[in-house]
Protein backbone atom coordinates (compact mmCIF):
# COMPACT_ATOMS: atom_id res chain seq x y z
CA UNK A 1 0.00 0.00 0.00
CA UNK A 2 1.34 3.44 -0.91
CA UNK A 3 0.17 6.63 0.81
CA UNK A 4 -0.12 9.97 -1.02
CA UNK A 5 -0.81 13.27 0.74
CA UNK A 6 -2.83 15.66 -1.41
CA UNK A 7 -2.67 19.44 -1.33
CA UNK A 8 -5.64 19.44 1.04
CA UNK A 9 -3.67 17.24 3.49
CA UNK A 10 -5.85 14.22 2.69
CA UNK A 11 -4.06 10.89 2.78
CA UNK A 12 -4.85 8.65 -0.19
CA UNK A 13 -4.01 4.98 0.17
CA UNK A 14 -3.43 3.41 -3.24
CA UNK A 15 -2.53 -0.22 -3.80
CA UNK A 16 0.03 -0.67 -6.61
CA UNK A 17 -0.66 -3.51 -9.00
CA UNK A 18 1.53 -6.58 -8.65
CA UNK A 19 3.98 -7.66 -11.31
CA UNK A 20 1.84 -10.69 -12.16
CA UNK A 21 -1.32 -8.61 -12.58
CA UNK A 22 0.42 -6.08 -14.80
CA UNK A 23 2.03 -8.82 -16.87
CA UNK A 24 -1.29 -10.56 -17.47
CA UNK A 25 -3.03 -7.29 -18.34
CA UNK A 26 -0.25 -6.42 -20.80
CA UNK A 27 -0.42 -9.90 -22.31
CA UNK A 28 -4.16 -9.46 -22.93
CA UNK A 29 -3.56 -6.11 -24.63
CA UNK A 30 -0.73 -7.50 -26.77
CA UNK A 31 -2.71 -10.57 -27.86
CA UNK A 32 -5.74 -8.42 -28.74
CA UNK A 33 -3.56 -6.00 -30.74
CA UNK A 34 -1.72 -8.75 -32.61
CA UNK A 35 -4.97 -10.52 -33.47
CA UNK A 36 -6.48 -7.32 -34.89
CA UNK A 37 -3.35 -6.55 -36.93
CA UNK A 38 -3.25 -10.08 -38.32
CA UNK A 39 -6.94 -9.89 -39.15
CA UNK A 40 -6.46 -6.61 -41.04
CA UNK A 41 -3.43 -8.06 -42.84
CA UNK A 42 -5.41 -11.07 -44.01
CA UNK A 43 -8.19 -8.79 -45.19
CA UNK A 44 -5.94 -6.64 -47.36
CA UNK A 45 -3.88 -9.57 -48.61
CA UNK A 46 -7.11 -11.02 -49.99
CA UNK A 47 -7.49 -7.99 -52.25
CA UNK A 48 -4.37 -8.18 -54.45
CA UNK A 49 -6.24 -7.12 -57.58
CA UNK A 50 -7.65 -3.96 -55.99
CA UNK A 51 -4.41 -2.57 -54.50
CA UNK A 52 -0.85 -2.77 -55.79
CA UNK A 53 2.07 -3.84 -53.63
CA UNK A 54 3.16 -0.35 -52.59
CA UNK A 55 -0.34 0.63 -51.51
CA UNK A 56 -0.74 -2.59 -49.56
CA UNK A 57 2.56 -2.03 -47.73
CA UNK A 58 1.60 1.57 -46.93
CA UNK A 59 -1.77 0.46 -45.57
CA UNK A 60 -0.12 -2.27 -43.48
CA UNK A 61 2.37 0.22 -42.02
CA UNK A 62 -0.45 2.62 -41.20
CA UNK A 63 -2.37 -0.23 -39.59
CA UNK A 64 0.56 -1.23 -37.39
CA UNK A 65 1.16 2.37 -36.28
CA UNK A 66 -2.52 2.86 -35.62
CA UNK A 67 -2.96 -0.18 -33.40
CA UNK A 68 0.43 0.01 -31.65
CA UNK A 69 0.46 3.75 -30.93
CA UNK A 70 -2.67 5.71 -31.82
CA UNK A 71 -5.26 3.31 -30.40
CA UNK A 72 -3.49 2.83 -27.00
CA UNK A 73 -3.03 6.58 -26.65
CA UNK A 74 -6.68 7.26 -27.46
CA UNK A 75 -8.04 4.53 -25.21
CA UNK A 76 -5.90 5.41 -22.18
CA UNK A 77 -6.61 9.12 -22.57
CA UNK A 78 -10.38 8.75 -22.87
CA UNK A 79 -10.68 6.11 -20.12
CA UNK A 80 -8.18 7.81 -17.78
CA UNK A 81 -5.75 4.90 -17.66
CA UNK A 82 -7.79 1.89 -18.73
CA UNK A 83 -7.34 -0.65 -21.51
CA UNK A 84 -8.82 -4.02 -22.39
CA UNK A 85 -6.30 -5.92 -20.28
CA UNK A 86 -6.45 -3.51 -17.37
CA UNK A 87 -10.23 -3.60 -17.42
CA UNK A 88 -10.14 -7.40 -17.25
CA UNK A 89 -7.64 -7.37 -14.36
CA UNK A 90 -9.20 -4.46 -12.48
CA UNK A 91 -6.22 -2.13 -12.92
CA UNK A 92 -5.79 1.53 -13.81
CA UNK A 93 -2.82 3.72 -14.72
CA UNK A 94 -2.48 6.84 -12.56
CA UNK A 95 0.09 9.57 -12.08
CA UNK A 96 2.63 9.33 -9.28
CA UNK A 97 0.53 11.80 -7.29
CA UNK A 98 -2.56 9.61 -7.65
CA UNK A 99 -4.31 11.73 -10.29
CA UNK A 100 -5.71 10.66 -13.64
CA UNK A 101 -3.34 10.49 -16.58
CA UNK A 102 -3.59 12.84 -19.56
CA UNK A 103 -2.65 12.72 -23.23
CA UNK A 104 1.07 13.28 -22.73
CA UNK A 105 1.29 10.44 -20.20
CA UNK A 106 -0.48 8.08 -22.58
CA UNK A 107 1.72 9.27 -25.47
CA UNK A 108 4.98 8.56 -23.62
CA UNK A 109 3.75 5.18 -22.43
CA UNK A 110 2.59 4.11 -25.91
CA UNK A 111 5.81 5.20 -27.66
CA UNK A 112 8.01 3.40 -25.13
CA UNK A 113 5.77 0.33 -25.29
CA UNK A 114 6.75 -0.17 -28.93
CA UNK A 115 10.37 -0.56 -27.83
CA UNK A 116 10.15 -2.35 -24.49
CA UNK A 117 7.16 -4.62 -25.23
CA UNK A 118 6.87 -5.27 -28.96
CA UNK A 119 10.42 -4.82 -30.32
CA UNK A 120 12.06 -6.71 -27.41
CA UNK A 121 9.18 -9.17 -26.86
CA UNK A 122 8.55 -7.71 -23.42
CA UNK A 123 11.98 -8.57 -22.02
CA UNK A 124 12.94 -4.98 -21.21
CA UNK A 125 9.60 -4.23 -19.57
CA UNK A 126 9.81 -7.41 -17.47
CA UNK A 127 13.36 -6.75 -16.28
CA UNK A 128 12.60 -3.16 -15.32
CA UNK A 129 9.29 -4.04 -13.61
CA UNK A 130 10.79 -6.87 -11.54
CA UNK A 131 13.27 -4.55 -9.85
CA UNK A 132 10.77 -1.75 -9.22
CA UNK A 133 8.62 -1.67 -6.07
CA UNK A 134 5.61 -0.41 -8.04
CA UNK A 135 6.21 -2.71 -11.05
CA UNK A 136 6.92 0.27 -13.29
CA UNK A 137 8.24 -0.16 -16.81
CA UNK A 138 10.34 2.39 -18.69
CA UNK A 139 7.26 4.13 -20.05
CA UNK A 140 5.92 4.60 -16.53
CA UNK A 141 9.23 5.98 -15.27
CA UNK A 142 9.44 8.59 -18.01
CA UNK A 143 5.74 9.47 -17.85
CA UNK A 144 5.58 9.55 -14.05
CA UNK A 145 2.84 6.92 -13.80
CA UNK A 146 2.17 3.50 -12.32
CA UNK A 147 -0.62 0.92 -12.16
CA UNK A 148 -2.96 0.54 -9.20
CA UNK A 149 -5.63 -1.95 -8.28
CA UNK A 150 -8.81 -0.18 -9.27
CA UNK A 151 -11.12 -3.03 -8.29
CA UNK A 152 -10.80 -4.01 -4.62
CA UNK A 153 -13.02 -5.85 -2.20
CA UNK A 154 -15.68 -3.75 -0.54
CA UNK A 155 -14.90 -2.98 3.09
CA UNK A 156 -17.86 -3.73 5.33
CA UNK A 157 -18.28 -1.08 8.06
CA UNK A 158 -17.63 -2.34 11.56
CA UNK A 159 -20.86 -2.84 13.49
CA UNK A 160 -20.33 -3.18 17.25
CA UNK A 161 -22.42 -2.42 20.30
CA UNK A 162 -21.84 -2.52 24.03
CA UNK A 163 -23.07 -5.54 25.94
CA UNK A 164 -26.02 -4.59 28.18
CA UNK A 165 -24.05 -5.42 31.34
CA UNK A 166 -21.32 -2.97 30.24
CA UNK A 167 -23.55 -0.10 29.15
CA UNK A 168 -23.31 1.69 32.51
CA UNK A 169 -19.55 1.20 32.68
CA UNK A 170 -19.07 2.47 29.11
CA UNK A 171 -21.01 5.66 29.82
CA UNK A 172 -18.71 6.54 32.74
CA UNK A 173 -15.35 5.22 31.51
CA UNK A 174 -12.56 7.59 30.52
CA UNK A 175 -11.21 6.46 27.15
CA UNK A 176 -10.28 9.68 25.43
CA UNK A 177 -6.56 8.85 25.25
CA UNK A 178 -6.91 5.59 23.32
CA UNK A 179 -4.32 5.80 20.47
CA UNK A 180 -5.70 5.72 16.94
CA UNK A 181 -3.27 2.96 15.92
CA UNK A 182 -4.49 0.73 18.74
CA UNK A 183 -8.11 1.54 17.88
CA UNK A 184 -7.51 0.46 14.27
CA UNK A 185 -5.97 -2.82 15.43
CA UNK A 186 -8.95 -3.48 17.67
CA UNK A 187 -11.35 -2.69 14.80
CA UNK A 188 -9.55 -5.13 12.53
CA UNK A 189 -9.68 -7.78 15.24
CA UNK A 190 -13.42 -7.33 15.77
CA UNK A 191 -14.05 -7.36 12.02
CA UNK A 192 -11.88 -10.40 11.19
CA UNK A 193 -11.98 -12.32 14.46
CA UNK A 194 -14.71 -14.67 13.27
CA UNK A 195 -12.36 -16.07 10.62
CA UNK A 196 -9.56 -16.81 13.10
CA UNK A 197 -8.86 -20.04 14.93
CA UNK A 198 -10.39 -20.01 18.45
CA UNK A 199 -7.02 -20.18 20.22
CA UNK A 200 -5.49 -17.40 18.11
CA UNK A 201 -8.63 -15.31 18.47
CA UNK A 202 -8.53 -15.58 22.27
CA UNK A 203 -4.79 -14.88 22.48
CA UNK A 204 -5.03 -11.78 20.29
CA UNK A 205 -8.11 -10.58 22.18
CA UNK A 206 -6.28 -10.86 25.51
CA UNK A 207 -3.26 -9.02 24.09
CA UNK A 208 -5.36 -6.14 22.73
CA UNK A 209 -7.44 -5.95 25.92
CA UNK A 210 -4.26 -5.67 28.00
CA UNK A 211 -2.94 -2.87 25.76
CA UNK A 212 -6.25 -1.00 25.84
CA UNK A 213 -6.50 -1.34 29.65
CA UNK A 214 -3.63 1.11 30.04
CA UNK A 215 -5.75 3.86 28.45
CA UNK A 216 -9.13 3.10 30.05
CA UNK A 217 -10.26 4.04 33.53
CA UNK A 218 -11.99 2.50 35.36
CA UNK A 219 -11.73 -1.03 33.97
CA UNK A 220 -14.82 -3.22 33.58
CA UNK A 221 -15.65 -5.86 36.15
CA UNK A 222 -13.12 -8.69 36.52
CA UNK A 223 -13.88 -11.70 34.36
CA UNK A 224 -15.24 -9.69 31.44
CA UNK A 225 -14.35 -11.52 28.20
CA UNK A 226 -11.73 -9.61 26.18
CA UNK A 227 -13.86 -9.48 23.04
CA UNK A 228 -16.87 -8.14 24.96
CA UNK A 229 -14.67 -5.48 26.57
CA UNK A 230 -13.16 -4.46 23.23
CA UNK A 231 -16.54 -4.29 21.50
CA UNK A 232 -17.97 -2.08 24.26
CA UNK A 233 -14.85 0.09 24.13
CA UNK A 234 -15.07 0.69 20.37
CA UNK A 235 -18.84 1.20 20.48
CA UNK A 236 -18.57 3.90 23.14
CA UNK A 237 -15.60 5.52 21.40
CA UNK A 238 -17.59 5.68 18.15
CA UNK A 239 -20.65 7.17 19.86
CA UNK A 240 -18.59 9.82 21.64
CA UNK A 241 -16.76 10.77 18.45
CA UNK A 242 -20.07 11.09 16.60
CA UNK A 243 -21.47 13.27 19.38
CA UNK A 244 -18.35 15.46 19.36
CA UNK A 245 -18.52 15.97 15.61
CA UNK A 246 -22.25 16.71 15.79
CA UNK A 247 -21.71 19.38 18.43
CA UNK A 248 -18.84 20.90 16.42
CA UNK A 249 -20.98 21.00 13.27
CA UNK A 250 -23.86 22.60 15.17
CA UNK A 251 -21.58 25.27 16.62
CA UNK A 252 -20.09 25.98 13.21
CA UNK A 253 -23.58 26.38 11.76
CA UNK A 254 -24.55 28.78 14.56
CA UNK A 255 -21.43 30.88 14.00
CA UNK A 256 -22.11 30.94 10.26
CA UNK A 257 -25.70 32.06 10.85
CA UNK A 258 -24.55 34.81 13.19
CA UNK A 259 -22.03 36.06 10.66
CA UNK A 260 -24.66 36.06 7.92
CA UNK A 261 -27.13 37.99 10.10
CA UNK A 262 -24.41 40.45 11.08
CA UNK A 263 -23.49 40.95 7.43
CA UNK A 264 -27.14 41.57 6.48
CA UNK A 265 -27.56 44.17 9.21
CA UNK A 266 -24.45 46.03 8.11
Amino acid sequence: MSAIITGEAVVLELRPASFAARSLATAIDVVATVVVIIGVSILFSALPLVLDGAATRAIMLATVVTFLVIVPITVETLTRGKSLGKLAMGLRIVRDDGGSIRFRHALIRALLAVLEIYMTLGSVACLVSIFNEKSKRLGDMLAGTYAIRDRVAKVVPLQVSAHPQLSEWAALADLGHLPDTLARRISMYLRQGAAMAPASRLALGVELANEASAFVSPLPAPGTPPEVFLAALMSERRDREFQRLSVAAQRAAEVRDQLLRHGVKN
